[in-house]
């Protein structure tokens, strides 16, 4: 039997999961067994845990369904556990290194006790120094196990079920579950420590609970704020049944009331059945009110007088006066825009233009990536749609001409950002932009994240420093409505890197559409456009961009590799679009194609792709041509920039570490050999998953076109998709 099980709900947390699952195997303390429970088999985080199963054998998924809650996921978990205690971890938490050995030492201190009170920190989820709510509730307590009688004002209700560890057979003894329903911590915490008899606090922080940008649900405004009066009754008719003195009582009564009350006071987070709630929290105050209860003092003194006697229209007074004094805050004048913007402010307060889309791509660069294949699709499929692509004044010449442009900066650009429906992009529109009622913002993205992104930079000084404000950014964010994403795991990622409300759309990216609709003679003519010599192996090389370098270095003598891999093999330079303003710099058998438009019929051109680190690599996997990773410096990019997983044990093809190394693995044919299929297959599996040659189509239909998400065509299998042919010489290969 193991010291601890660890219960870790996964539901709406799959982004963090894995971090969750990894700050538990990572403990010193090794004698564990770790129960992640899933929505079910198929879901986002079943795959996170099945992966930690297979690695280590102390994983032990189960499934809940996501109707259960988490009271359900919980109460599946306890079921599962066979550890002498449990603990509980939400899937976004993380279970701080020591934990596990500082909670045995403890409990062999202490003897067997039924509960054992920890400290969590509360990590602001951005900006600010973590707090320690739990220190204070538990400074007064003995040093050794003790009853709860002799700290009456250690309830448990004020405790996350996190904040604490229990004893296995003392929940089953008991009978003791989660209650079903909203603020199930709440009542689980009064309910274990009224049944606990013997208790002890280990005063170290444990559990560094991580909160969540959008605030927690239980703030939200609904139906499932009367949950709470469940909660509280559920609880003080538990503790009436066991007829406890009064000093237990009061302090439990005052605190549920506490949060009774603040629920109360908020009219936002009850948009209905305000008196209802009310009434009912008075009923229950004047049944459960210990003998000789006298209230707190102050403001929460005169709440508590008013719900004693049911006085609801004086207590709406209170809240209304208070309801004003937030109003007129709100109504304190803010700064106007500046004065090249008020055009732009003018053209805000008209009418939305319900046939207007505006696009831009990499902020102006011109017509390419997803906002391109959008409005492409967009023009055949919602021509009712006018449509208007935001360029930059020394990129306007490389428009296409039946394609309208505004120039970034312009009059006419300001008017159609404030007067169209749809905007689109696959970076961000500017600082100043406003996001109107009525407005949908689609982020489509520019790639499939493998270095870090968005705030999960922070950490890393060299690109952090080179970010600006994340605040900034996540006003960006917040502009959002749709997120699109060619894969699950840049679902997780986008999740974690920008925060917000958006909706995630696992449609694939537009872009990659031609992949699966190219046909040979699209391939042949790109590469006579391309100047690829007839007959020869046209290898693609994009590297990546490094923060800490100051300009493009290619990392690779492109001359020397082309005579060492074979006589037929030429280069087609593709550096980052940081590095794509200068002319072409084509010699020998390297063809610079930095400053071609579109990187989708570079790739078409290539019969193979070297890559460091770029997130080309994850669009190539559709074509299901060979990928070799050149990592020459893997350990400092990981440790300067951050990456979401380790591509040296998940790579799409084999892995070159010197010039010698790449030049090997083309010179006697391995790169296309058997093992860098295997690897390309299991690469394309993870990677390739929405991307099949419809996903253009699925975006218009559903946020040009507002189809339900249920009439959008399905994901072609992988398995049946047929990607655009290579060329002759590959093929000969």
């Amino acid at each position: 039997m193991p010291r601890f099980s660890i219960i870790v709900p996964s539901h709406g947390a799959a982004a963090r999961l894995s971090q969750a699952l990894d700050s538990v195997l990572g403990q010193s303390f090794g004698d564990l067994e770790l129960i992640p429970v899933c929505d079910a088999p198929d879901s986002p985080a079943a795959a996170v845990a099945a992966g930690h199963a297979q690695r280590d054998s102390r994983v032990t998924p189960v499934d809940s369904p996501p109707s259960a809650g988490l009271s359900g996921a919980r109460n599946a978990g306890i079921r599962a556990a066979t550890g002498a205690y449990v603990l509980f971890l939400d899937g976004d938490d993380l279970l701080l290194p020591g934990a596990l050995a500082a909670l045995d030492s403890r409990l062999t201190e202490t003897g067997a006790v039924d509960v054992l009170y920890v400290q969590h920190e509360r990590a602001p989820w951005w900006e600010g120094e973590p707090a320690n709510p739990a220190a204070p509730l538990l400074a007064g307590a003995p040093k050794g196990g003790f009853a709860p009688a002799d700290l009456p004002e250690l309830t448990g209700v004020q405790l996350p079920a996190w904040s604490a560890v229990y004893r296995r057979s003392f929940l089953t003894e008991h009978e003791l579950t989660f209650p079903d329903s909203h603020f199930t911590d709440l009542g689980w915490g009064g309910l274990t420590t009224l049944a606990a008899a013997r208790i002890a606090v280990l005063h170290r922080v444990v559990v560094r609970h991580r909160l969540r940008r959008q605030g927690s649900r239980l703030n939200l405004p609904g139906p499932h704020q009367h949950d709470l009066l469940d909660q509280v009754e559920l609880v003080l008719t538990r503790a009436a049944e066991r007829a406890l003195p009064a000093e237990r009582i009061r302090p439990l009564f005052e605190q549920l009331f506490t949060y009774v009350l603040k629920t109360a006071s908020r009219p936002e987070r009850l948009p209905s059945g305000r008196r209802a709630f009310f009434r009912r929290a008075a009923r229950l105050y004047r049944r459960h009110r210990p003998a000789g209860y006298r209230p707190p003092g102050g403001s929460l003194g005169v709440q508590h007088g008013l719900l004693a006697t049911g006085a609801y229209s004086a207590f709406r007074a209170l809240r209304g006066a208070n309801q004003t004094a937030a109003y007129a805050a709100e109504r304190l004048p803010r700064p106007h825009l500046l004065r090249t913007r008020l055009r732009y402010t003018r053209d805000l307060h008209r009418p939305l233009d319900p046939q207007l889309a505006v696009y831009c791509a990499y902020w102006g660069r011109g017509y390419t990536c997803n906002p391109a294949a959008i409005h492409a699709k967009a023009r055949e499929l919602a021509p009712h749609i006018r449509s208007v692509f935001l360029v930059e004044a020394d990129q306007a010449h490389a428009m296409p001409e039946d394609v309208e442009y505004a120039v970034i900066g312009s009059r006419r650009y300001w008017e159609v950002l404030a007067r169209a429906k749809y905007l689109i992009n696959n970076a961000n529109f500017a600082e100043g932009i406003v996001k109107r009622p009525g407005s949908v913002h689609l982020q489509t993205q520019h790639g499939t994240p493998l270095k870090t992104m968005g705030v999960d930079q922070a950490p890393y000084p060299v690109v952090a420093a080179q970010s600006g404000s994340y605040t900034r950014l996540l006003g960006r964010v917040d502009r959002w409505d749709f997120n699109l994403s060619s894969n699950r795991h840049s679902t997780q990622m986008w999740e974690r890197a920008f925060p917000g409300s958006w909706e995630a759309l696992e449609y694939g990216y537009p872009r990659n559409d031609v992949y699966c609709t190219a046909t040979a003679a699209d391939v042949a003519r790109i590469r006579r456009h391309l100047g690829v010599p007839e007959g020869r192996t046209a290898v693609l090389y994009a590297p990546t961009h490094r923060d800490h370098h100051t300009g493009f270095e290619p990392g690779l003598d492109l001359e020397a590799f082309c005579e060492a891999a074979g006589e037929d093999v030429v280069v087609l330079l593709r550096a980052h679009y940081f590095y794509d303003r200068g002319p072409l710099q084509s010699s020998g058998r390297i063809i610079d194609v930095t400053a071609h438009r579109s990187s989708e019929d570079v790739c078409l051109a290539a019969d193979a792709l070297v890559t460091d680190y770029s997130s080309i690599m994850f669009d190539y996997a559709n074509l299901d041509r060979p990928i070799v990773v050149y990592a020459d410096d893997w350990e400092v990019y990981r440790e300067t920039r951050g990456v979401y997983f380790d591509l040296m044990a998940e790579p799409p093809g084999p892995v070159a570490r010197t010039p010698q190394e790449l030049a090997a693995v083309f010179r006697d044919g391995s790169y296309a050999g058997p093992e860098a299929t295997a690897l390309r297959a299991a690469f394309r599996e993870r990677f390739c998953e929405f991307d099949d040659g419809r996903a253009a189509e699925r975006v218009v239909r559903r946020v040009l076109l507002g189809e339900p998400p249920e009439a959008v065509p399905p994901v072609i299998p992988l398995a049946q998709r047929v990607p655009a042919p290579a060329a002759a010489t590959l093929v000969r290969s």
